[in-house]
C-alpha cells in the first residue's frame, strides 16, 4: 500500500535549495504525478540509506560523510521535481 501524499511530502524542507511546495502539490498533480510519486518513495529509501550509512564505523569517516552527502543530495533533488519531464510548451505538428 502506498503512502498518502501527505506522508510523501512530509521531510524537513530546511536543507533544499530550491523546495517549492506549489511546485510539488503541481507535480504529484500533473501528468507526471506517478512518476513524482515513485521519486519521493525513492527518496525516502535514500534516507533510511544515508542514516544507515552515516551510522557505520567499518569505514573512513570522509568516505562515509561524501558517501551520505551524495544520497542526501540524491533524495533533494527528486523532492524538488529535477528529474521530471519537462512541460512542453509546444503543440507538436499534426
Amino acid at each position: 500500500m502506498q503512502p498518502p501524499d501527505r506522508e510523501l511530502l512530509d521531510f524537513d524542507t530546511g536543507g533544499l535549495e530550491d523546495w517549492d511546495e506549489q511546485r510539488a502539490r503541481a507535480a504529484l498533480d500533473g501528468r507526471d504525478g506517478r512518476l513524482y510519486r515513485n521519486h519521493l518513495h525513492i527518496a525516502m529509501h535514500l534516507d533510511r540509506w544515508a542514516r544507515a550509512e552515516a551510522a557505520r564505523t567499518d569505514a573512513d569517516a570522509r568516505y562515509t560523510a561524501g558517501y551520505v552527502q551524495a544520497l542526501q543530495d540524491m533524495a533533494a533533488y527528486l523532492r524538488q521535481t529535477y528529474y521530471l519531464p519537462e512541460e512542453d510548451d509546444e503543440t507538436p505538428n499534426a
